[in-house]
């Protein structure tokens, strides 16, 4: 079995790609790829900064291809590539421990854009919610997410990555800060209520802006997320007003189209008498037609922009990066232990069956010349069946230990050819068989 990841991030492709891949719901995707021959097991992630497809194959050049046909022909808004755009310079290819050690890495938020921000976890798990309950995600892929979420807890718990937490939300606020010096006669607008814009509107009070106002598809849900933080919640419909009393506007929220165009921030700056509007969209899609920076007095700022502000982050944790990394590696063998734990069931089984089978053919040949009753014949039974438990159990015990270590894979096999577990001719349970009077073992 090999697991296979492929995908586009934040460092392989600009935001204007990146939006024309984003998934709203994996279900459909997930359920056409778990059914084809190649893929048994997967999982798709798609947030603002990436979308990336991880499977379990038994074929992985099938799987390989399979996958490449979803980013070429079946992922891309309007279903190809973006004009100009080759596969090959934005899509990122993984296997095995390469796939595994990124999983991990996401989870802990040391491949974000802004190293330490706590969002990526959540949005992961909500990525494996959405693969079980459509029956995609398997126990392979679950239990890989599982141990990614074990390695980003730690991360977070044993370094101090997680110690000042930061968001992508964080840092366009950060950005607002520097454009004005203080926020006292500001008024922000929100649009949407995801935990974007949850944390965004916190850190909007902790800057002590005071004027705030949600607006979202859902009022709602504006509502609810307005009343904890003191806001004002609206419905879409009344962007038009809200933009023209708003001085800062921080948009994510999910919608094909965008919600802001030119024509509509050009009427608000003409009410605004030209007066600076400062506009952040961290919405993938992108939620602002991106024609809106040639509007004079307007300053937009998409997710792609943040980047510098982000690499100012990341320097300031750099040294606690480094930390983080020598835990990934250290979860990425313990799960690297686990997989090849599975690879020992099948030879332990297979050798299991060997020689239970040898051992019911030897019974009852000797059986049959001596004449037994049922009890006596039940007694030699148990006999043979204790002998053979006895005889494995070291040697199956001490497969199992190695096959956890690194070196395991070359016990297994010895295990197989000294038991000829893949030869057809030898005898056993997997057909085959030895001379009339045992063979080799007479």
């Amino acid at each position: 079995m090999k697991i296979l990841l492929a995908g586009l991030s934040h460092r392989t492709a600009p935001l204007e790609v990146r939006e024309r891949f984003a998934v709203v719901d994996p279900a459909p995707l997930l359920g056409k790829l778990v059914a084809s021959d190649e893929i048994d097991e997967a999982f798709l992630v798609s947030t603002c900064n990436r979308v990336e497809i991880a499977v379990l194959t038994r074929e992985p050049e099938a799987a390989r291809a399979r996958l490449r046909q979803v980013f070429r022909r079946e992922l891309p808004e309007g279903g190809e590539l973006p004009a100009g755009v080759e596969l090959d310079a934005v899509l990122a290819e993984r296997q095995d421990a390469d796939a595994v050690r990124h999983v991990f890495r996401v989870a802990a938020s040391l491949d974000s854009m802004v190293v330490g921000e706590p969002q990526i976890l959540g949005q992961l798990k909500e990525a494996h919610r959405a693969a079980v309950a459509c029956g995609a995600c398997g126990p392979i892929l679950s239990r890989l997410l599982q141990s990614a979420f074990a390695t980003a807890k730690r991360v977070r718990r044993d370094t101090r990555i997680g110690e000042r937490p930061v968001s992508v939300a964080r840092v366009a606020v950060d950005l607002a800060r520097q454009i004005f010096e203080d926020f006292d006669d500001k008024t922000a607008l929100l649009v949407g209520a995801g935990e974007m814009i949850e944390a965004a509107l916190e850190a909007l009070r902790g800057e002590g802006l005071a004027a705030v106002h949600v607006a979202n598809r859902t009022a709602a849900h504006a509502a609810s997320l307005a009343a904890r933080f003191g806001a004002a919640a609206h419905g879409l419909d009344a962007l038009g007003e809200l933009l023209a009393r708003s001085d800062v506007v921080l948009t994510c929220i999910g919608t094909d189209a965008p919600i802001l165009t030119p024509q509509q921030v050009a009427e608000a700056q003409r009410m605004r008498r030209g007066r600076p509007l400062f506009v952040i969209d961290i919405g993938v899609p992108r939620n602002v037609d991106p024609d809106v920076n040639r509007i004079d007095g307007v300053y937009l700022y998409d997710i792609d922009d943040l980047a510098g502000v982000a690499a100012a982050n990341a320097e300031e944790r750099r040294r606690e990066t480094a930390a983080g990394e020598a835990i990934v590696a250290e979860e990425e063998q313990r799960f690297a232990a686990w997989l090849s734990t599975l690879q020992a069931v099948p030879t332990i089984r297979h050798l299991r069956a060997r020689v239970e089978a040898i051992r019911n053919r030897e019974l009852e040949r000797g059986l049959a010349r001596l004449g037994l009753d049922e009890a006596q014949r039940a007694g030699v039974d148990a006999i043979t069946r204790s002998l053979v438990n006895k005889i494995l159990h070291a040697p199956l015990t001490r497969l199992r230990e190695e096959a956890e270590r690194e070196e395991g894979l070359a016990y297994l096999e010895a295990a197989r050819k000294l038991f000829a577990l893949d030869d057809p001719e030898a005898g056993g349970g997997e057909g085959g068989g030895e001379g009339p009077e045992g063979g080799a073992g007479a």
